[in-house]
């Protein structure tokens, strides 16, 4: 099952007591529609798209707002009205940030005129969705989509002044903000000093899935600097007879591209690492199907959709990270604090078929009963009800 059908159910009826809710997401489009040749996948809109669809199912009118990618300026996908942001044709520094970018963003949320808009990742976007629904007095929900997006200063995933004021002027005055985290809910009441409401990610299984093991360790990921694909080959050189695999294109930063071609470079040089570069959301389900192990090298994350599309599949992760994830034993998967640590855990756990499965199996339980499609609907259902309610 992929981001294009949650549930195997055609959706409900749109019921008219339920609120009309529509997601401002101006990179989600190629993510919705499956479409293989844009080379876009982003955690924020793989997370959109189960929402909407989940919602869209239990009878939920939904609208999304994205860019422009080719489509219609309106358009209808398996239920759900797509409403497109105009693009750019402007040279003109400055105004054409403001016009037609933003504006563009303002036109299509009056478009979709919906009772709650929800917007998803720290940007600009995030202020032009909440000052749009305040002045139409309708409800905004921002939800964080990484620990970054809660960092102030230049620390903040958004290093431009402009795109850093806007999205602390949405953070500020949305009517929810929706929290992957515990930690998330801390650097919240410490910088603004309001409470969020925490909102596990979700994923469901594609109904296609190999059955045939890899045996290989995993990293997918964005290749830039936070996520420090380097560490993969450092460990590759140190653990000679394991294999890696690594998934994932380069970023949108300006020297995205030269740190793509370094980390491939020197990829192709190690026997025991298969580098594929990037690789369309919906076929790279297939490359956690045949993975004895998900590998995460991250100095900072949210809630990663990798994890989920790993434990589902009782495929552990090993991460210098900790998400926040407890059963009644403690911490899901392996966190370790350094690379040496990351050596001997990647070592002992791909040199103990029993170990492994346990940790997997734990990690299962874990999903099925936190992230599934359903658990996240279940706590972001009664949110909107309450934001209806309020804006009655």
């Amino acid at each position: 099952m992929s981001v294009n059908a949650v549930a195997g159910r055609a959706p409900l009826e749109e019921n008219p007591a339920l609120p009309h809710i529509c997601f401002v997401a101006p990179d989600i489009y190629p993510v919705l529609v499956g479409d293989t040749s844009i080379p876009v996948v982003g955690g924020a809109e793989v997370q959109q798209c189960f929402l909407a669809r989940g919602l869209r199912q239990a009878g939920y009118r939904v609208s999304i707002v994205t860019g422009d990618f080719g489509q219609p300026d309106q358009c209808e996908i398996d239920g759900i009205r797509v409403f497109k942001i105009i693009r750019s044709t402007l040279n003109i520094p400055v105004l054409r940030y403001l016009h037609p970018r933003l504006t563009s963003i303002w036109q299509a949320c009056r478009r979709a005129n919906a009772d709650i808009y929800y917007q998803r990742c720290a940007s600009a976007v995030t202020g032009v969705t909440v000052a749009y629904a305040n002045f139409a007095r309708r409800k905004a929900v921002f939800a964080v989509a990484s620990d970054i997006d809660l960092l102030p200063g230049k620390a903040n995933s958004n290093a431009a002044l402009r795109e850093r004021w806007l999205f602390v002027y949405g953070l500020r005055r949305a009517a929810a903000v929706v929290l992957q985290n515990p930690l998330q809910q801390q650097r919240l009441l410490d910088w603004t000093g309001r409470q969020g409401v925490q909102i596990p990610s979700c994923y469901a299984l594609p109904a296609q899935r190999s059955t045939a093991p890899g045996g290989y360790i995993l990293w997918v990921g964005m290749m830039r600097l936070a996520k420090r694909p380097e560490l993969v080959l450092d460990l590759a050189e140190r653990l000679p007879g394991l294999r890696f695999r690594l998934i994932g294109g380069p970023s949108s930063s300006g020297d995205a591209d030269d740190y793509f071609r370094h980390i491939e470079a020197r990829a192709r040089t190690l026997p025991n690492v298969e580098f594929l570069g990037f690789v369309p959301y919906a076929q790279a389900e297939q490359h956690f199907d045949g993975a004895a192990l998900l590998l995460n090298t991250s100095v900072i994350e949210g809630f990663p959709n990798t994890f989920l599309q790993a434990w589902a599949r009782a495929v552990p992760s090993v991460s210098f990270f900790d998400c926040g994830a407890r059963d009644a034993q403690g911490t899901l998967g392996a966190v370790v604090p350094d690379v040496d640590a990351m050596v001997a855990q990647l070592a002992l756990l791909m040199g103990d078929d029993a170990a492994r499965a346990a940790l997997g199996q734990r990690c299962l339980d874990y999903f099925q009963h936190k992230h599934h499609v359903s658990a996240a609907l279940s706590k972001l259902q009664p949110l909107l009800a309450q934001l209806q309610e309020a804006q009655q």
